[in-house]
């Protein structure tokens, strides 16, 4: 992968306006050195903590070590992000977890990808340094998002799940934040794809939590949110497919069903099944239905896309920074 020169933080007034957004849920055994390593790696940037109704303090120790905090009632990653999103006006945007586990001294070369190439993302690509930093059923639930999003659009992230990003402003004012959970990564990746926006990967380190510090994931519970959020995509993205293969079933059914009668109309020119027979309507038009539905909403997904596009160019390119 190809490697990005770090961005010169010493350009003054020029520079881009960059925010540093970290969700956060208590992390007070990371927080201050998550805070600290972005401080480090981009002086002149602004470092907002969103605590998420933290309960061990993680928002007086992120205040203390300098940050901007704000403070999010609603429960959930993805509320979070919709009010990260929301409130901070920057030209450059920054987005990590407050655990301490990306490596913060990468975020200056990804800032100088989006900045060299006018790129709308960059996706922090983890090379996890220990095994227990990264679990096999993540591994797993990454792998399966990675090959749906590849087979729907073409083209898709090595890390699909990585909360490391850097994101230009025309990016987040036109990403309208749907999800209430950890599965916003997902949908941040989505947007970037249907809109065929620009983007790109850096290979970053990505360590264990450090000690006194609780990952707040399930490997169950997160992989059932994964099989909702694939077949979420199936029917929001490709109505067609998904519909069709609906009906395409209920039609099967209908014909197995229908079969035996039509062998005895042929032979007696009789139909003695009239609750079968009535049953075999019910599904061949249940399946007609579901063919229309996809086709309908379809249309409906192209003019979705055509908004959203209309949105997102409603803004500078990231490379414009300075233009007003």
């Amino acid at each position: 992968m190809k490697e990005f020169p770090a961005v010169n933080s010493e350009t003054g007034a020029a520079a881009p306006r960059i925010a540093v957004i970290l969700p956060c849920y208590n992390e007070a055994g990371a927080i201050v050195q998550t805070v600290e390593d972005f401080r480090r790696a981009l002086p002149h940037a602004d470092i907002y903590v969103f605590d998420n109704n933290s309960s061990d303090g993680s928002r007086e120790l992120a205040a203390a070590a300098g940050a901007i905090v704000r403070r999010v009632s609603q429960q959930g990653k993805g509320h979070v992000v919709r009010r990260m999103f929301a409130d901070i006006d920057a030209d450059i945007y920054v987005m990590a977890d407050g655990d301490a586990t990306y490596e913060a001294a990468a975020a200056p070369r990804m800032v100088g990808a989006m900045l060299e190439d006018n790129l709308d993302m960059v996706v922090g690509s983890r090379r996890d340094e220990v095994e227990a930093a990264y679990r096999r059923g993540h591994r797993f639930g990454n792998w399966a998002l990675t090959t749906l999003l590849k087979q729907l659009f073409g083209r898709s992230f090595t890390d699909i799940l990585s909360g490391y990003r850097v994101f230009s402003r025309r990016f987040v004012k036109s990403f309208p934040v749907l999800s209430a959970g950890f599965e916003i990564e997902t949908e941040i990746s989505v947007h970037a794809l249907e809109l065929a926006m620009p983007v790109a990967e850096v290979v970053t380190a990505y360590g264990a939590r450090p000690e006194g510090s609780v990952s707040k994931l399930s490997t169950y519970r997160d992989g059932f949110r994964i099989l909702r959020t694939i077949i979420t995509l199936y029917r929001i993205e490709r109505p067609v497919v998904f519909f069709g293969v609906i009906a395409a079933l209920l039609a099967l059914l209908g014909l197995g069903l229908a079969v035996p009668l039509i062998v005895t109309y042929i032979e007696t020119g009789l139909v003695p099944r009239f609750p079968t027979a009535i049953l075999v309507t019910g599904l061949m038009i249940l399946a007609t239905l579901s063919a229309m539905c996809g086709l309908i909403l379809d249309t409906v997904v192209r003019g979705r896309r055509e908004v959203r596009r209309l949105a997102y160019l409603a803004f500078r390119a990231p490379a414009d920074y300075a233009r007003p």
